[in-house]
């Protein structure tokens, strides 16, 4: 059997393929910019094709940004963080969440896009909402346990440890090239990525830890 008569024979695998194409021309285009015969081109398919699967840009678009929430959320689940000590956890978490981030720099290309867009598409998936539940959820859990052993501050907000999380992660991504230019042009990469998780995990826990 030859690999093309593989292929047809799996719509599947070719639906996953036109899924990664279409985050890589999303991530460099931007929605607007994309064009299907370019996610067709990445798939090694035809655009009729990704019109069979996925009807539209639109509709295709709103199903890439649901796997890239899916891909960290179950990356954040698989780190066994219940079974850690909270202060253990916590750091574990912001570490993983910032390697995630600079190992996954289309995820932020993507993030960046649907901002420029106001949320227009993020807003119409429920799927993204139910999601993205479980990023507070885990930060919940380890909050509430660290209080009980009063080790974190009581009062403080969970959605507020997500955004200053989010908050250093997505600025070493998203600008790294103005920020370092300006500021560390002298800087390697590691350099940055070394300086930059631990100022994460350093900021997260003086945010949440109790006075000594």
């Amino acid at each position: 059997m030859s690999e093309t008569t593989k292929r047809k024979n799996d719509p599947e695998g070719l639906k996953k393929r036109i899924l990664a194409g279409a985050l890589k021309t999303f991530a460099e285009f931007g929605m607007q910019g994309a064009r299907l015969e370019q996610i067709a081109e990445h798939a090694q398919t035809t655009k009729r094709m990704v019109v069979y699967h996925f009807v539209n840009k639109e509709k295709l678009y709103i199903e890439v940004l649901e796997q890239v929430y899916q891909a960290i959320r179950q990356h954040e689940t698989g780190l066994n963080l219940a079974a850690m000590a909270p202060e253990e956890a916590m750091t574990k978490l912001v570490e993983a969440s910032f390697d995630y981030h600079v190992s996954h720099p289309d995820f932020m290309r993507l993030v960046c896009t649907e901002n420029l867009l106001r949320g227009r598409y993020i807003t119409q998936s429920e799927r993204i909402k139910a999601l993205n539940k479980s990023a507070l959820d885990l930060l919940d859990d380890i909050l509430s346990r660290g209080q009980q052993q009063g080790i974190f501050i009581t009062g403080v907000n969970t959605i507020d440890v997500h955004r200053l999380i989010s908050s250093i992660c997505v600025h070493h991504v998203s600008n790294r090239y103005t920020f370092n230019a300006l500021f560390s042009p002298d800087n390697s990469e590691e350099e940055s990525i070394h300086r930059n998780r631990q100022l994460a995990v350093t900021a997260t826990l003086r945010y949440i830890r109790k006075a000594p």
